[in-house]
């Protein structure tokens, strides 16, 4: 039996996307065994996929170069690996990767494609054209170390019965999210045909949901409510998940759950689409030559207006979800 460490400790989506690409290697792969490094609080993630070992680390007990050293070291010796996956390729990785280098051990590293992000995010770059897909791009770390992998592109249903459709309103950045009002507005709409959840992390979200739901009928907030594992188990039930392009799209794809998705300053093209999440299900303003301008949505509207996001029309999207729940109105 063979085995790889891989480590990615973050974005929780970026980590998200990582699992069925280490799920269908494994499958393909049976002669190997797969040791996932990250942070503690992604553990359920990788619930379920055989012969893979998650090992959650507290990053703030391995601070600078020795102590990114020592957890080299702990690693190598408790888990003796045949080679290494870095599927990060940050500053923290490559502390890591020059340790296992040093021990004459097989590395591959994640290749994000940088410079052909940069163009694509130029918008004075009229000509785009859709990148390698971050997916694609984990598995091409795999490759480089001598392992074959083809990957379905299709997330797997979980569940038969399902139920009502979360909406995931918030994001990061502010390129990245409709408006409060527009998700509001939304809500209204889906409470009249299904049962809406709403999905979000921190205090502020959590107050806000939970006073959408005062206001509209036929709603509920799981906001604070559930361990990330119950949070899972709900969105395998979903009937559809609608979000922004946040990490509840990637959960939506782990789970087998359709997703409507919504984008603004960032686009598909950059290749962080949910797994197996179709174009069709993608709302965004199509006629806006300087999009995308953001790989992540962090950068400042050029133009000043976000009309990316401002363009997109409620009740367009309202359709389109129904459509997408097999519905019509």
């Amino acid at each position: 039996m063979r085995r790889i460490l891989a480590y990615r400790f973050s974005a929780f989506g970026d980590v998200a996307m990582c699992v069925p690409v280490v799920t269908e290697f494994l499958e393909q792969n049976p002669t190997v065994e797969l040791i996932f490094v990250s942070r503690r609080n992604f553990e359920p993630l990788f619930n379920g996929v055989p012969r893979c070992r998650f090992v959650g680390v507290n990053l703030e007990e391995y601070k600078g170069v020795w102590g990114l050293k020592r957890l080299a070291k702990e690693l190598r010796l408790e888990y003796e690996p045949d080679c290494i996956a870095d599927f990060h390729d940050v500053l923290r990785s490559k502390i890591l990767d020059r340790y296992f280098k040093a021990k004459r051990y097989k590395i591959a590293v994640l290749d994000k494609g940088k410079q052909e992000k940069d163009r694509l995010t130029d918008i004075w770059h009229l000509e785009k054209k859709p990148l390698t897909s971050t997916v694609e791009r984990y598995a091409n770390v795999l490759r480089d170390l001598g392992f074959s992998l083809t990957l379905s592109h299709r997330y797997r249903s979980q569940v038969e019965t399902r139920e009502g459709i979360g909406l995931a309103p918030f994001a990061q950045h502010h390129g990245k999210m409709l408006s409060l009002d527009k998700s509001f507005e939304l809500a209204q709409l889906l409470s009249k045909h299904h049962k809406v959840y709403f999905f979000g992390g921190g205090a502020q979200e959590k107050a806000l949901l939970e006073d959408w739901t005062s206001k509209i009928e036929n709603s509920e907030s799981l906001a604070g409510k559930f361990s990330l594992q119950q949070e899972l188990e709900k969105i395998a039930h979903l009937k559809l998940m609608v979000s922004m392009d946040s990490a509840n799209m990637h959960l939506a794809s782990l789970m087998g759950t359709r997703c409507v998705s919504v984008w603004g300053s960032t686009h598909p093209y950059a290749g962080f689409l949910g797994y197996g999440q179709s174009l069709e299900d993608v709302v965004q303003v199509d006629d806006l030559t300087c999009r995308p301008c953001s790989v992540f949505g962090d950068k400042p509207c050029y133009r000043g207006d976000y009309a990316c996001l401002e363009e997109i029309e409620v009740h367009k999207l309202f359709r389109k979800v129904l459509k997408a729940a097999n519905e019509t109105i």
